[in-house]
């Protein structure tokens, strides 16, 4: 059986079609959802696309969290659902508090679009399996609020718990503590991270490589072998 995974599309959303395209070219079957619906649709797994939800007013994913199909995403996280955010939806799990810490401006006060080069820390999360850890890949990156920032006890705590699934290398494009660029929940079900894995899944387009294929072949052969 197909394995389905929803994408959500907020007022704002740029990246659900190409989101929605990379779960497809891994092989299982990607389902809209709008910002409204009030159930999942019996998804096995769920994306929050990149984009500029609610045009970023107030703060970056601050209003997508009080989108009605917000609900049923933190209760069916909590009890594991397998949840990827992605940009903007990295922002909108952190306003959740299904990841820690929050995100700012880039600490240059530009918008920044470049392929980034990261280091693969955690490889046992739900979406990161078919990495090693320490694994260099490169993903396409642009935000305006990318700067990840948390107090030194939640940042020690990642470090100790090993929830830093990736990290900025040769640049810190925003500013980001500890040059992180994703996290994950203590489950290992929820992550978050700014670059866009869904821009590097075929070698025409973005980075000209497959590094972000991974996200959705992990999360694929998890649910197949659950």
């Amino acid at each position: 059986m197909t394995a389905r995974i929803g994408v959500v599309t907020f007022p704002g959303s740029l990246d659900d079609r190409d989101t929605q395209r990379a779960i497809r070219v891994a092989g299982a079957e990607p389902v809209a959802l709008w910002h409204k619906d009030k159930d999942l649709k019996q998804v096995d797994a769920v994306v929050l696309c990149g984009g500029f939800s609610y045009g970023d007013y107030l703060r970056a994913g601050a209003i997508a969290r009080f989108s009605p199909v917000m609900e049923p995403l933190l209760e069916q996280a909590k009890a594991g659902l397998p949840v990827l955010g992605i940009c903007n939806g990295f922002q909108i799990l952190t306003e959740a508090h299904l990841l820690p810490g929050t995100m700012l401006r880039n600490n240059h006060l530009h918008f920044i679009c470049r392929d980034q080069k990261l280091r693969v820390e955690n490889a046992g999360t739900a979406w990161t399996t078919d990495y090693s850890a320490g694994q260099e890949i490169h993903i396409p990156l642009k935000n305006n609020d990318g700067q990840y920032v948390a107090d030194a006890y939640t940042l020690d705590k990642l470090e100790a718990e090993g929830r830093v699934a990736f990290r900025y290398l040769d640049f810190n494009p925003n500013g980001s503590q500890r040059a992180i660029a994703g996290v994950s929940n203590e489950a290992g079900n929820v992550v978050g991270l700014m670059p866009h894995p869904e821009h590097a899944v075929e070698p025409l387009i973005g980075t000209g490589r497959t590094d972000g294929l991974p996200f959705f072949t992990s999360i694929l052969k998890k649910l197949v072998n659950a």
